[in-house]
């Protein structure tokens, strides 16, 4: 079933907020499982650059909001976030950065064979940082990558956010002392070796549901191996950045992704 991943199984118009930009749902395949997601497209038909936007959260937490992709499509990309499986009528099961990766390979996958779509991009919020970095590992062809508040080791948010341990147990199979290689499977850290894309790291200092020792580690591994980065702390914000900041952040890490084309 691989040679379908990122196959259009079906599409449908889905209301838009920006007068600018056109939104769809989208069925696809990922793995032998149809798992959906929606795609935001700036209506003037011309070929944009390709933006992989890979959620946060888990299930209903975090979920995909049309506000915010048509936001980052209203800055001239082509969209895709993907909702990954399990969620809003998709197939299988959502396992936090396990086998739902490939729901992320297949959308990179989905975006690429868009004949409007040029170069493609990857972005990560928060736990959607783990999944940017595992696709920007598997396709090593991916323009640039950004992790904002993202995850970088699955022990560390476990040990971190006492809230999350409980699902983490259940999804995982249990704790990062009884079984190490699974976290670790799930902690892009160890892999970076493989990254080819320029990274920019965007993180509040004051971050409470992912601490900023998650960017300092991705750092400081990137510096070690001379991969290129560029980091963006904000010393007084949280996970959320206040509305102006944001949307100011938003125009900024986009010209910085147009400029790593290659």
């Amino acid at each position: 079933m691989i040679e379908f991943n990122g196959k259009i199984i079906e599409m449908k118009r889905f209301p838009s907020p920006n007068p600018n930009v056109a939104l769809k749902e989208i069925t696809y395949f990922s793995n032998g499982l149809s798992v959906k997601g929606m795609l935001a497209e700036p209506i003037n038909e011309q070929v944009h650059d390709g933006f992989l936007y890979l959620r946060g959260g888990i299930k209903s937490v975090g979920k995909v909001r049309p506000a915010r992709i048509a936001q980052f499509a209203q800055e001239g990309f082509i969209v895709f976030a993907p909702y990954y499986r399990g969620n809003q009528g998709g197939e299988g099961n959502e396992d936090f950065a396990g086998e739902d990766r490939e729901d992320a390979y297949s959308a990179y996958l989905l975006l690429k064979s868009l004949p409007q779509v040029k170069h493609i991009h990857i972005f990560g919020f928060s736990r959607g940082g783990v999944m940017a970095l595992l696709t920007g590992i598997e396709f090593p062809d991916a323009s640039s990558l950004v992790t904002w508040g993202g995850v970088s080791d699955m022990s560390l948010t476990y040990y971190e956010r006492k809230d999350l341990r409980r699902m983490m147990k259940r999804v995982i199979g249990g704790t990062p002392e009884k079984f190490p290689d699974r976290y670790q499977e799930r902690t892009p850290l160890f892999e970076l070796e493989r990254l080819a894309a320029p990274v920019l790291i965007i993180h509040g200092a004051n971050d409470q549901n992912v601490s900023v020792e998650h960017a300092y580690r991705l750092e400081r591994r990137l510096r070690s191996l001379d991969k290129p980065v560029e980091c963006w702390y904000f010393d007084h914000f949280t996970h959320y950045f206040p509305p102006a900041i944001n949307r100011k952040v938003v125009e900024d890490l986009t010209k910085w992704m147009k400029m790593q084309n290659k």
